[in-house]
């Protein structure tokens, strides 16, 4: 557990040694079928876990990782569980006689030491061999369970000083030895978790993972060893010549921006990120030299293997999304991570929250950086939320219960270059599906008394940002309720003279003399009928406001996405009419004088 460990897992891999030549038809017939194996994996994870965060809300993925450890495949799902999965296996792949690898194996890993994420998200992979032994590739099932054994439930520990006080670590244990479960492992992981849901969630990993190696033996079998590992090195150096293509359109120069978070979970404000984003020639250098590295920093830590993914996830949004998301974007993007700043924290730091904040920090900074040489795809690839509102209580039967405030919402989406922000989460997120609130009711004694869209909500631009979404709950039963919230001070920024996006705001017990709002951080016991409002920040707005179409800003005050006020005050458009009969009209004449003035004052 050093800086010179993660050294060794990003360093570069060379190519998987075969005599085979192959064309770029087949090759690209292999990378599909690669890609169904994923989907398959990911499908059979998401169909068979007990948990609505992984059976509703789909949060995870499935790789393939080649025997050198680069990423050779990634499915549909979240963007940044994908750009992790091949740090983690390769700790596994650098003690493969420690650990006794064969063919049948199944291992578990959610070490933030070892390559890993933050502890919920549980690292489930098989190794793959050909007829003859030799190792191919691995595939990897990554998803986010609800508790990791810790000092609190869910992992999320607002005072943690260390990791071991956010739960159990996993460098790279055996679930499974050449195809037996090794049962004694397996109940010493399950109990070491507070939810009956968990036995269900982690056999179903294994059953994805075991699912997706029964078709890779086929394929290598279909197709062999030498044409697989030919097919697997062509779509990495495929990539990597597009990226540097991509690269090499965009004008030469040096690109910075600094982004804060409100504060780290003990109080202390403005921590930084800053990013450098340097271009020459087709090769572009993400340096975020000059971020924080405070030592007494609590809560705002962020692994090394989850900074690169963060960055990555950016990296990638910005160019043509056509382009294979394998190891070649990582050959072609150098990533330079300080050690010892929160980006890249000493061993042992706690990580829970740092996939939070800096992680979307790091991904903003990245975006605002980019967006003047690549404006097109500049929306910022990450949620603002501090961390959700989770709810804990206990049922009769004793058993631990947790609303980990993963269901219906809208926040974070921005506008981009000709599109206004739409949908109910950030691009990131990938194909997170959020759960259904009436889901959440039948689970737990809670009541979700609105989920509604907040007018100008959304930060004003040429293209609008979506608005966020004002949720208000009601608990049935005395609950604990825990909350870090940031993005109230800094909340998300607009881009290319769009608005920011409105701040995040929280209130407990809503409506009672005990109201209050959480404007730092909160674990607090919540009595039978509590009502909690959690405001939850739109997206950011794209361009200029005072350049959208004036027929436009009508349609959204029509829609209440904006208010007949902030189309005046924001937009600079002038409306006859009234909202309540929609008659509302637009007066061009006075239109195009106010946004005269306002041309004028911005000068």
């Amino acid at each position: 557990m050093s800086y010179e460990l993660n050294r060794k897992l990003a360093a570069p891999r060379q190519p998987l040694p075969t005599t085979q030549s192959i064309d770029p038809v087949t090759a690209d017939i292999i990378r599909g079928a690669f890609e169904t194996v994923c989907f398959e994996s990911a499908t059979y994870l998401g169909r068979a876990a007990s948990s609505p965060i992984i059976n509703q809300s789909n949060e995870r993925n499935a790789a393939i990782v080649d025997a050198h450890g680069r990423l050779a495949m990634g499915a549909v799902g979240t963007p940044h569980l994908t750009f992790v999965n091949q740090m983690e296996t390769r700790w596994g792949l650098m003690n493969q006689e420690r650990y006794d690898w064969g063919p049948g194996d199944v291992f578990l890993a959610n070490d933030p030491d070892h390559g890993g994420g933050h502890l919920p998200d549980y690292c489930v992979y098989g190794p793959v061999y050909d007829a003859a032994g030799e190792l191919i590739c691995i595939q990897t099932l990554q998803a986010h369970q609800g508790d990791t054994g810790g000092k609190d439930p869910g992992g999320f520990s607002l005072d943690a000083t260390d990791v071991f006080t956010e739960g159990v670590i996993y460098p790279c244990l055996k679930l499974v030895h050449r195809g037996e479960l090794r049962r004694d492992v397996f109940d010493t992981v399950v109990r070491n978790n507070r939810f009956a849901t968990f036995a269900g969630d982690i056999a179903a990993m294994i059953g994805g993972v075991q699912h997706a190696v029964k078709m890779l033996d086929g394929l290598i079998g279909k197709w062999g060893s030498g044409v697989i590992k030919a097919a697997i090195n062509q779509s990495i150096e495929h990539t990597e010549k597009r990226v540097r293509e991509e690269v090499s359109k965009w004008p030469d120069g040096v690109h910075e921006a600094t982004v804060f978070i409100d504060h780290d979970t003990a109080g202390t404000k403005d921590i930084k990120v800053h990013v450098t984003c340097t271009i020459a020639g087709d090769q572009l250098t993400v340096d975020l030299t000059g971020t924080d590295d405070r030592a007494e920093l609590v809560g705002v830590w962020n692994t090394f293997a989850n900074t690169r993914s963060y960055v990555m996830c950016q990296v990638v949004a910005s160019m043509d999304p056509t382009i294979v998301k394998n190891e070649g974007y990582f050959n072609a993007v150098e990533i330079v991570v300080p050690e010892g700043c929160i980006a890249q924290p000493p061993p042992n730091k706690p990580a829970a929250l740092g996939s939070f904040h800096p992680a979307c920090e790091i991904t903003e900074a990245v975006c605002i950086a980019l967006s003047g040489v690549a404006p097109g795809r500049a929306q910022p690839q990450l949620y603002k939320i501090g961390m959700p509102n989770m709810v804990v209580g206990f049922g009769d039967d004793g058993m631990m219960w947790m609303d980990q405030g993963v269901d219906c919402r809208s926040m974070d989406v921005s506008a981009v270059q000709g599109l206004d922000g739409w949908g109910s989460c950030p691009s990131a997120l990938g194909s997170l599906i959020l759960s259904e609130a009436e889901d959440a009711e039948s689970r737990f004694p809670i009541l979700n008394i609105s989920r509604e869209m907040t007018t100008d909500g959304g930060g004003a631009g040429r293209w609008r940002g979506a608005p966020g979404s004002l949720n208000v709950k009601q608990v049935l039963k005395p609950t604990s309720a825990m909350a870090w919230m940031v993005s109230a001070d800094h909340p998300l920024r607009g881009m290319c003279g769009g608005d920011d996006a409105i701040p995040y705001t929280n209130h407990f017990e809503l409506g009672s003399p005990g109201e209050r709002r959480i404007v730092h951080t909160a674990q607090d016991l919540l009595p039978s009928g509590a009502v909690i409002a959690y405001q939850h920040g739109g997206g950011g707005g794209f361009g200029p406001a005072r350049h959208r179409d004036a027929e436009a800003v009508k349609e959204d005050v029509l829609d209440e996405y904006v208010s007949v006020e902030a189309a005046r005050t924001k937009y600079g458009v002038v409306l006859t009419g009234r909202l309540d009969d929609y008659s509302l009209g637009v007066d061009h004449a006075a239109t195009a004088a106010l946004r005269a003035e306002m041309a004028a004052i911005a000068q």
